[in-house]
């Protein structure tokens, strides 16, 4: 536990107060209320443990000249973290003492957590486990995925035959994330390309595009083992710059006034939609390079915070692309670098083969553990 933890009140006694605070005052439950209002009520309280520690971080990783890397993958199998915050906090004691005095278990607690319907497999399970680590290690790494509203499915067995279910792991409410509109990007498919000169006679490329996706922001906290590290997971949620057509809908139009809503939500709705028809490819493809260009935008407005110059910005980020889904970001950055930020082809070229990282063997030989703390 951090040194203010007393402060902040994480001790038995004060898990218990903010745990009945929560349950009655924010859920309006009580102690013989369902178990996932103990669970949501618990995470609430730990999640108070974690804040001083999550800021604290964040703000050692915001100062200029400190190296991060950026961990860009479809998956994150990050599965239920109460027991893991509680393990790296060392509060497994304090928070089941202080259920102990409503009368209840925190075996019981932990097990309405739902598995975060994030990834599917060992590539989402490496990449859980490489946040966990770089966390525990004090290395400063933010994750980006996507925020999936359903995950791969749930199982269920009838007549001995598998039978998939929607899995909507979002449908209680999530305790550990937190949205950040104010960080929202606007990602851009379709339309067409158009060539100019700028001021110096040089040519470039304007990108008049006709579909534009709003990429919410939502952060999980990742906790290190008692070290007081508090990394960031950050989540992309897709929706549209335009709720509906008010017009469209009051004319009868319902289904016309939120399709534009719809179409964009679908983007972030299924993690690996089915790709057996040319919709699902497409689907496929906007889904990674919209995790790529709304990951690598939020890059630059960081690098931005602090920095008026692109000059050194390979020598202070690297991206690790985990498997071939984000590998699009290559290309996005070379887009960013050139049409946006207005680099000539050489410079945006030495800055983007000096950042971007592909598998982990390779993660490793780039010096990452070398990174400025």
């Amino acid at each position: 536990m951090s040194s203010n933890d007393k402060i902040f009140g994480c001790d038995a006694k004060s898990i218990a107060r903010s745990f009945k605070r929560y349950l009655t005052r924010h859920l309006g439950r009580f102690e013989d209320s369902d178990p996932h209002y103990h669970y949501t009520a618990l995470s609430y309280a730990i999640r108070d443990c974690l804040m001083p520690n999550w800021h604290q971080t964040w703000q050692r990783y915001s100062k200029p000249k400190v190296r991060k890397a950026y961990y860009i993958s479809l998956e994150f199998l990050i599965g239920r973290v109460l027991g893991n915050h509680l393990l790296n906090l060392d509060l497994t004691t304090e928070s089941a003492k202080a259920l102990q005095e409503f009368s209840l278990e925190l075996e019981d607690a932990i097990k309405e957590e739902p598995d975060a319907g994030l990834g599917n497999g060992g590539l989402g399970r490496l990449a859980a486990c490489f946040m966990d680590s770089c966390a525990t290690l004090s290395l400063p790494v933010i994750g980006y995925g996507v925020r999936y509203e359903y995950g791969m499915f749930n199982q269920q067995i009838v007549n001995g035959y598998q039978v998939e279910r929607p899995d909507h792991w979002l449908n209680k409410g999530y305790p550990w994330e937190f949205i950040s509109p104010e960080y929202a990007q606007i990602v851009n498919f379709g339309g067409h390309t158009e060539s100019y000169k700028d001021g110096a006679g040089q040519e470039r490329i304007n990108w008049v595009t006709n579909e534009h996706v709003v990429a919410l922001p939502y952060d999980v906290p990742i906790s290190g083992y008692n070290n007081n590290t508090v990394n960031t997971l950050r989540l992309w949620k897709a929706t549209t710059t335009d709720e509906f057509d008010f017009h469209e809908f009051n004319a009868g139009g319902y289904s016309e006034a939120v399709a534009a809503k719809n179409q964009a939500e679908h983007i972030s709705m299924v993690l690996y939609p089915n790709d057996a028809s040319e919709t699902g490819k497409e689907l496929r493809l906007k889904q990674q390079y919209f995790l790529a260009s709304a990951s690598l935008q939020d890059v630059c407005r960081i690098w931005e915070t602090t920095e008026d110059s692109y000059a050194d910005f390979a020598k202070y980020n690297v991206f690790q692309l985990n498997d071939t889904h984000p590998s699009v970001a290559v290309a996005e950055l070379m887009r960013i670098l050139l049409d946006e930020k207005r680099l000539d082809w050489h410079s945006a070229w030495e800055i983007t083969k000096n950042c971007m990282a592909y598998t982990q063997s390779y993660f490793v030989t780039r010096g990452f553990g070398k990174m400025a703390a």
